[in-house]
């Protein structure tokens, strides 16, 4: 694959902070991809996300389908989200980057930025909507406005079906995984790096899937029990960056440094916080059997040479946690519905379908997952820049 379609960095006129937009490719003229804000973000990480995107839309690649993959980009802001300026920065980005939302950019949320967020500043920056560039390709666009609408309306058990679509996928990677290698679930332990949306549905979904979760990470420490946490109320209990309030921790419970979910004795590990989270040091301390990346680009490329090198499986992000994108498409273009039923058994399908693919591919080709899966990508893109238009 070539550079980048399109690659900027824009400079804050207030903060002198910088934020970042790279179009890797555009299909039908529109490219995919969130909107992360965190401290250090940098250009060269918005161009890996955006090269993501790109793959994560050609794996949902269904000819039956009536969601079209569209190309893969990707925004970033280098701020704390929790800076008191971060929303009137966010504010200037997105009006900054309007003509680009308006032509062939669709967003959302992605780490650090709650789509409740986005689209709030998307609305005071003049905005219709963070994927209005997407409604010229709808065959009704009021419908299926409405359809997303619902959808994001819906609570399953309190939270809602937008913060659960993402954790279904990724716990059904760990499902498919696991069946393959014929392990059963109960008393498969699970350690996951990040409580928030992504990781807090993983929590959930393999919880009550039967499988023990020992340990999760926050930005104030490790929590960690042998015997298996309380995901529920360790959910019910954070704030809305993920961060656990300790007056709901059991007395069996234990708090442990930052990094001490790296090195938990589980089989399944889980980073669902943070980029570059593995590196070639740090990876020494892993047991697990399998590393499911939740998060985007969490495992360095040295990093995973290594754990390829001692028997540890890499699950990698683009196919792991492209459920979240999926689900906005497929209900937006009428695949599925709002109902939530629905919506995790499509997700569920889905997702098996992939990974089981790209495992038989990698035992096939004698190479890794993450290699697979590139090899899955080249394959389907040809096709779909033959029907569709492939820019970039």
């Amino acid at each position: 694959m070539t550079a980048p379609l399109m690659s900027l960095t824009w400079t804050d006129h207030v903060t002198g902070r910088q934020g970042f937009l790279v179009v890797d490719r555009l299909v039908r003229g529109v490219a995919s991809g969130g909107l992360r804000m965190r401290p250090g973000c940098t250009l060269a990480e918005v161009t890996g996300l955006a090269r993501g995107m790109t793959m994560k839309e050609a794996l949902h690649y269904d000819p039956a389908g009536r969601y079209v993959p569209l190309g893969g980009a990707k925004g970033g802001i280098d701020c704390d989200p929790q800076d008191p300026g971060a929303y009137d920065l966010l504010v200037r980005y997105l009006r900054a980057m309007r003509p680009y939302i308006e032509a062939f950019w669709t967003t959302g949320e992605d780490l650090g930025l709650s789509q409740d967020l986005v689209d709030r500043a998307a609305a005071e920056a003049g905005l219709v909507s963070s994927i209005q560039a997407v409604y010229p390709l709808l065959d009704d666009e009021r419908a299926a406005r409405r359809r997303l609408a619902d959808a994001f309306a819906v609570e399953v058990d309190g939270i809602g079906l937008d913060e659960l679509a993402g954790g279904c996928g990724v716990a059904e990677s760990v499902l498919a995984a696991l069946d393959r290698a014929g392990v059963p679930y109960a008393g498969t332990r699970v350690a996951v790096q990040g409580l928030g949306t992504m990781g807090g549905a993983t929590a959930r979904f393999l919880t009550r899937a039967g499988l023990k979760v020992v340990a999760v990470a926050d930005v104030k420490g490790t929590l960690a029990n042998p015997d298996g946490l309380d995901v529920e109320a360790l959910l019910a209990a954070r704030d809305a960056y993920g961060t656990v309030d300790r007056a709901a921790l059991r007395p069996g419970d234990r708090e442990l440094p930052g990094d001490a979910w790296l090195s938990a004795d589980a089989e399944v590990l889980v980073p669902a916080a943070v980029s570059y989270a593995v590196d070639a040091v740090n990876q020494a301390g892993i047991r697990a059997r399998w590393v499911v990346e939740a998060a985007n680009m969490p495992v360095l490329a040295e990093a995973e040479e290594l754990l390829a090198a001692r028997g540890v499986v890499v699950l990698p992000d683009v196919v792991v946690n492209s459920g979240t994108n999926a689900w906005w498409w497929w209900t937006l273009f009428g695949d599925i519905g709002a109902d939530p039923d629905e919506a995790f058994a499509h997700i569920r399908r889905s997702m098996r379908a992939l990974i089981d693919q790209m495992l038989a591919r990698a035992e096939a080709d004698g190479t890794t997952p993450r290699a697979a899966a590139h090899a899955i990508v080249t394959d389907r893109l040809p096709v779909i820049a033959e029907r569709f238009g492939w820019y970039g």
